[in-house]
């Protein structure tokens, strides 16, 4: 196929345009960074330069392409409402130069805020759209679904760790090391499902080739970590103490990341191996995070 994949450069989009290529695919990447398009090209890829601003751009590669993988987001969360839209605008005119057509799209998505205190699966519906929550790529995707558009959502689990991970993971990292302390919210009891990099990659793969109309699908290798095992993990390697926070503490020490921090979002993703026969096959969260290359300075 000739995949058309935006955010080619990111943690988990970098990834996939690799896994598409050693299965035999022929892949275009979207990079709005110049300095990353060599990266891009070495990969194996065509570079393609512009952004999700770039409407008629994306529309002309979609037209082009054999099949779609959406993966790119600005994370200026300075910025977030105006971002949720765009990136629904971008949706939009992609699923548009598909319709009518067999041609698939697979967007990404989460999993952290579809049924908090249960255990999400791909059962469970996408959340509504929300003004307090202004990113929703899934419901971009039904509005397209709802015209023809063959079209799956990839949840992801909040936690996509890996060596060389920017996210959530190597946050918490960094404040634990300039705090001094590395807590938990409570009993620190809730629990994060995570995967690994490189089987979501294969998971969107597998969702481009096979899966366009049986999602959403659920990357989600392990369905839940209690956070304060995380927690402690990081005060072992750091020689730091692991301890509790309240709720009301928590901001003073997580800023911003306190609301995902103290999340319970256990996930299934019997469906999606079942349908696919994804099985993951790299390392689990903790075992990927003892490792020194989480804390290299």
């Amino acid at each position: 196929m000739r995949v058309f994949v935006t955010g080619a450069t990111g943690w988990v989009g970098s990834a996939v345009v690799r896994e598409l290529i050693g299965a035999g695919h022929q892949v275009r990447g979207l990079c709005r960074n110049p300095a990353k398009a060599a990266e891009l090209a070495a990969a194996g890829a065509e570079v393609v330069e512009g952004s999700l601003q770039d409407l008629q751009g994306l529309r002309r590669e979609a037209q082009a392409a054999d099949g779609v993988v959406h993966l790119a987001f600005d994370h200026d969360f300075s910025r977030f409402a105006q971002n949720g839209a765009d990136e629904a605008v971008s949706i939009e005119a992609l699923g548009a130069s598909l319709q009518g057509s067999e041609r698939p799209l697979v967007v990404a998505s989460g999993v952290a805020l579809l049924a908090p205190g249960s255990v999400s699966s791909e059962r469970s519906p996408s959340r509504p759209e929300l003004a307090a929550l202004p990113r929703n790529p899934e419901a971009a995707l039904a509005r397209l679904r709802a015209r023809g558009v063959r079209g799956a959502a990839v949840r992801l689990a909040p936690t996509v760790h890996g060596h060389g991970d920017h996210g959530f993971v190597s946050r918490i990292i960094a404040l634990a090391r300039d705090k001094g302390v590395s807590p938990y919210i409570g009993d620190g009891a809730n629990r994060w499902p995570a995967v690994h990099r490189l089987d979501a990659a294969r998971l969107f793969r597998l969702a481009l080739e096979q899966g366009a109309d049986a999602g959403p699908f659920h990357a989600v290798a392990e369905s839940g970590v209690p956070f304060r095992r995380i927690a402690e993990l990081i005060g072992a390697r750091l020689g730091l103490p692991a301890v509790s926070l309240s709720t009301e503490q928590a901001p003073a020490h997580f800023g911003w990341l306190a609301q995902f921090v103290g999340l319970d979002c256990p996930s299934s993703s019997e469906h999606t191996r079942a349908v696919l026969g994804w099985q993951p096959t790299q390392a689990e969260l903790l075992a990927d995070l003892d490792h020194p290359a989480y804390f290299a300075v």
